[in-house]
């Protein structure tokens, strides 16, 4: 694999949280790489350290030792208000809970990343209105969340992800809070746009179904490391 087709880099990561006298290993030396334009799953039960991962690689939190290189820059050493940059033009994040301003129409909530990042009034509204119509929700611009389904909820979060075109896009249990036809539709739509987009995915599930059925690897997290590594391919899973 050569450096250029390379994306997301972690090396040696490590994430310790510390609780009165004790402490918790959350990651213990994570190398882990991610292709432009892969779909990667990554898979485990509750306190393997998927979602400690994730919210490393957003630069929602720091590690304890280690690199995270995305686009070969490490966020790991970038200041706060890099971060926030970072946050706002390379990555978009989806978390399992919606997230959307109640109050708030969802072309307002697709149009907030915009409006932090200096967009016009008039280019940010073009750019909603074209993000939720790539998740098919242009006939619902005007609606607030309460008139929503839970599907229709998440697919507005995805649109808000998506707005800015984002290089990386990390999502956390998507389908955490949806039944089994609203789930396959936002992983429909989340693997569409990684095809048609280029747009590099990476999910964090414990459904292993969900894994096999949308993902190009699934990297499944145990105690805090990677225990395996594997390919999809047509629905068979070949190791590497």
């Amino acid at each position: 694999m050569s450096h250029a087709e390379v994306i997301l880099k972690t090396s040696g990561l490590e994430k310790t949280y510390f609780a009165g006298q004790g402490s918790v290993p959350a990651l213990r030396g994570v190398d882990f790489e991610v292709r432009r334009g892969e779909f990667v799953a990554l898979v485990g039960t509750s306190g393997s350290g998927k979602s400690t991962l994730l919210n490393l690689v957003a630069g929602l939190d720091r590690p304890s030792r280690g690199s995270i290189e995305v686009d070969r820059t490490d966020i790991a050493r970038m200041s706060k208000s890099q971060l926030a940059e970072y946050r706002r033009d390379v990555i978009g994040i989806v978390f399992q809970h919606f997230n959307l301003l109640s109050q708030k129409s969802a072309l307002v909530n697709v149009s907030l990343p915009l409006i932090l990042a200096g967009v016009s009034r008039s280019k940010r509204r073009e750019m909603a209105l074209e993000a939720l119509s790539k998740v098919g929700l242009l006939e619902r611009a005007n609606h607030k969340p309460s008139e929503l389904s839970g599907g229709e909820q998440q697919r507005v979060a995805v649109a808000r992800a998506l707005v800015g075109n984002p290089k990386l896009l990390l999502t956390d249990e998507p389908t955490g809070n949806l039944d089994s036809t609203n789930a396959a539709s936002v992983l429909r739509l989340l693997r569409g746009k990684n095809r048609s987009l280029g747009i590099t995915v990476l999910l964090v599930t414990h459904d292993e179904t969900y894994a096999r059925e949308y993902s190009d690897r699934i990297v499944r997290l145990a105690d805090g490391q990677i225990v395996s590594d594997e390919k999809v391919d047509r629905g068979i899973i070949q190791s590497d």
